[in-house]
């Protein structure tokens, strides 16, 4: 299984719009993140994790040619936005699209994206199934089970997911028992840390870094990351060991 990383930053990209920090003049390439969002192919299928505002330039930029599926997070505009970009693989492979979400993401789909589930349709809209599941309950996707895992994003619940021995987690505050008990044995963990400083509805670094010594896996990845963080070259030797800051276009290959 191979897992790209589309884009690594918060809800505003990094840069952020008219901001003059040393992050967002950054000429780093790893200090230039767009929205979050995970790219997974496996078994000659290819699944995106959340399509957000930048889901067209992602698909564009990593030259994606087909897209089988998408699974999705949650509503917040960061992590659907780009969803009507689908259109363009309806229209290439001939076929709709299964959207994996929970019925409250779907219903979210649903206003957002009216246009698309309206009986009589404007030609071009995007072909969306909506395909409805649950945090704790597994489900198969091309050959490979998918566990979804519920987090709280301040209130709102989130699915973060496993796939055999990675794990994805976003927009995550509190993580409850049941849900580490999920995630353990997982060897290559990616999970949210936005800054430094404390936040209401994100992990901190610290905080991200005491989930992973309790999940234990061979090999964490930060994301979701903002232009608070600090230089990606500085903060990167702060981390411990095998804890790394991910960043757009990484590939990580996983057996």
């Amino acid at each position: 299984m191979r897992v790209t990383f589309l884009g690594t930053g918060t809800s505003q990209g990094v840069p952020v719009i008219a901001c003059q920090c040393q992050v967002c003049q950054s000429e780093d390439q790893r200090d230039k993140r767009l929205r979050s969002s995970i790219l997974i192919e496996y078994n000659q299928h290819t699944v995106v994790v959340d399509t957000g505002p930048d889901f067209r330039y992602q698909m564009l930029r990593e030259k994606v040619m087909h897209l089988d599926a998408v699974l999705m997070t949650h509503s917040h505009k960061d992590h659907i936005a780009g969803l009507d970009d689908v259109r363009a693989f309806n229209y290439q492979q001939h076929s709709s699209i299964s959207i994996y979400g929970t019925a409250d993401l779907h219903e979210a789909l649903r206003r957002e994206f009216y246009y698309a589930f309206t009986e009589t349709k404007y030609p071009g809209a995007p072909r969306l199934d909506l395909e409805e599941i649950r945090a704790g309950a597994s489900f198969p996707l091309f050959g490979t089970e998918i566990m979804p895992i519920e987090v709280l994003h301040y209130k709102m619940p989130v699915l973060g997911f496993r796939i055999g021995e990675f794990a994805y987690i976003t927009d995550a505050k509190f993580i409850s028992e049941e849900s580490r008990q999920l995630l353990k044995g997982v060897k290559v963990l990616v999970v949210n840390a936005l800054q430094k400083e404390s936040h209401i509805s994100h992990l901190t670094l610290d905080e991200a870094i005491e989930f992973a010594y309790d999940i234990q896996a061979d090999k964490t990845y930060f994301t979701h990351i903002g232009h608070r963080m600090g230089l990606h070259e500085i903060v990167s030797k702060e981390l411990p060991k095998n804890m790394l800051l991910a960043y757009d276009r990484l590939q990580l290959e996983i057996s």
